[in-house]
């Protein structure tokens, strides 16, 4: 595997975080392909803030922060700026989050796009995979 610069969608990281039992063993997996420095991976600062309120439900608000703070050092938290919001806002996207997480990839040069909801990104320029695609190339 080429050391890819993956962006990571909101749901592949609350299926690691979560433990989601169908979905976290291809997380985990994709995760410490991070850990071992083998890919980039790429996670708007959206799904960071999504991921705290997910968590927050969970456990308490300090456990959650310490959970996420052991989490950042696996990804790259990208900005959600004015150049992002624009593209999204224009976009065709027909949910408004997805069309911010993908701007946060282009703008953010990642090279794949990693999501369970492929159909979601039909329209995406880069390569759209789920994790389990991107682990068994």
């Amino acid at each position: 595997m080429m050391n890819h610069r993956l962006f990571v969608d909101t749901n592949i990281v609350i299926d690691l975080l979560v433990k989601r039992e169908a979905f976290y063993n291809e997380a985990q997996r994709l995760f410490t392909q991070s850990d071992l420095g083998v890919v980039t991976l790429i996670i708007s600062s959206l799904t960071f803030a999504n991921a705290h309120c997910l968590l927050c439900k969970h456990l308490k608000a300090d456990e959650a922060r310490k959970y996420l703070m052991k989490f950042k050092v696996l990804v790259q938290v990208a900005p959600l700026d004015d150049k992002i919001l624009e593209l999204a806002l224009a976009s065709d996207f027909k949910d408004f989050e997805d069309a911010i997480q993908y701007y946060t990839a282009i703008e953010n040069q990642a090279d794949i796009i990693i999501t369970r909801n492929l159909k979601d990104f039909k329209q995406s320029k880069l390569p759209v995979m789920t994790a389990k695609e991107y682990l068994d190339r």
